[in-house]
């Protein structure tokens, strides 16, 4: 009887403090949480898996649908050769009129969405101009967007600003941040949307 008592208590014990790791949990998780009035899309471009890092962390955040930018012809390492001039990425920065074709589908039902993340990489002090492509390709009306970017040379500068000129100045255009190679914390992402999104 008494080691049946003693089980039943340990077996309690067990189960509270089970219980109590799970609350501890679920109260980190919802300090992580950003909840936004609205559907969100997280879009991004990524070329090296930093910026893709970054929009994922953002999505989970605000429980965010995702959309990755691709193009028709990928960019590689010797595309983005910063010291040779007549490589691909250069020579397309250097022309603010370039749009690489995007191969991933267009988004159909892009209205429903109310806010837009739009993460970037810096190329020579802007957005890759694929993302200019992308951001022309859509209607900014009525949307919220928060622009981020990763570069571990540059900050977000006036990248956002040149694309609010690419979406004819429509939709409110949150003040972007630069996040280096995009390891940030997710606690520290989370504080930044949050604030950001609150302005």
């Amino acid at each position: 009887m008494r080691k049946l008592l003693v089980f039943a208590f340990s077996l309690c014990l067990l189960v509270l403090f089970a219980g109590c790791g799970n609350n501890e949990g679920q109260q980190k998780q919802a300090a992580n949480d950003v909840p936004l009035q609205g559907k969100t899309l997280v879009v991004y471009f990524s070329n090296t898996g930093h910026t893709k890092a970054l929009a994922e962390k953002a999505a989970e955040i605000l429980h965010a649908d995702t959309y990755e930018i691709q193009p028709e012809i990928p960019y590689t390492a010797e595309d983005l050769d910063y010291n040779d001039e007549s490589h691909r990425a250069t020579k397309e920065q250097r022309d603010d009129t370039f749009r690489p074709a995007i191969k991933s589908p267009k988004i159909d039902n892009f209205a429903q969405y109310k806010n837009i993340v739009l993460a970037y990489p810096i190329w020579w002090e802007q957005a890759p101009r694929i993302v200019d492509a992308f951001v022309e390709s859509y209607d900014w009306s009525d949307k919220t967007i928060i622009p981020m970017s990763t570069s571990e040379g540059s900050e977000i500068g006036t990248s956002a600003d040149y694309l609010k000129t690419l979406a004819k100045d429509k939709g409110t255009w949150k003040a972007g941040k630069n996040f280096g190679d995009g390891s940030v914390s997710k606690e520290d992402l989370a504080k930044w949307l949050a604030e950001t999104t609150a302005k």
